[in-house]
């Protein structure tokens, strides 16, 4: 998952939420050097991630775009989820998207001594464009990308994959409403993950699963 999914998944410890913000930039020799809430949201970032990668329903929202971005798919789709969780936001959190936002760039920026250095860099970046809620819109999703694939070794492939996201926008909705109740079911009960919104299982009928 992207962003938003990792630090909406990370509850209500501020140290959780900046262990999986900063999940992807720390090596496990370097783990030691954080608290142990720290630890516990870096480990629970590679759980997201791990559950993420192995799921049938996020595999098959890859195979829209593994035509050119191969192993890049699942970052995309990470994006795409990001998407759809912004915009269906009141279905899973009580607090406003603007207020929780706020509330995360104060966190990050409360212990920014704890972030890794490439963390450090790209925050002002990510606080003054607004990051997470620009996923709000298919247009801002389009700059995201370009951006990250300027920066990164991201293919730049944005017009294929915002034309696929066009095409099957419906699909992906339904994939990621179905897929992230389960992700929310798996977080809670395996790391005791407390969040502030009650959401239904997910209905897996229509995807095999």
């Amino acid at each position: 998952m992207n962003y938003l999914a990792h630090i909406y998944l990370s509850g209500a410890n501020e140290e959780i939420l900046v262990g999986n913000f900063i999940g992807d930039y720390v090596k496990g020799f370097e783990l030691a050097r954080y608290s142990e809430k720290v630890r516990k949201g870096i480990m629970l970032h590679r759980h997201i991630d791990s559950f993420t990668d192995t799921n049938l329903i996020v595999k098959r929202s890859k195979t829209r775009i593994i035509e050119k971005y191969r192993k890049y798919s699942g970052i995309i789709v990470d994006i795409f989820y990001d998407h759809f969780l912004v915009n269906a936001w009141p279905t899973y959190s009580n607090e406003p998207i603007h207020e929780f936002v706020l509330g995360v760039h104060g966190i990050l920026c409360r212990h920014i001594d704890a972030l890794p250095e490439g963390v450090r860099l790209f925050l002002p970046s990510f606080i003054k464009n607004n990051w997470i809620q620009k996923y709000s819109s298919i247009e801002g999703l389009e700059d995201i990308l370009h951006r990250m694939s300027s920066r990164t070794t991201l293919p730049e492939e944005t017009d294929f994959a915002i034309k696929v996201l066009r095409e099957e926008y419906d699909q992906f909705a339904a994939e990621f409403a179905a897929f992230f109740p389960s992700l929310i079911s798996y977080v809670t009960k395996s790391f005791g993950i407390e969040l502030n919104h009650e959401v239904s299982p997910p209905n897996l009928e229509a995807f095999g699963t």
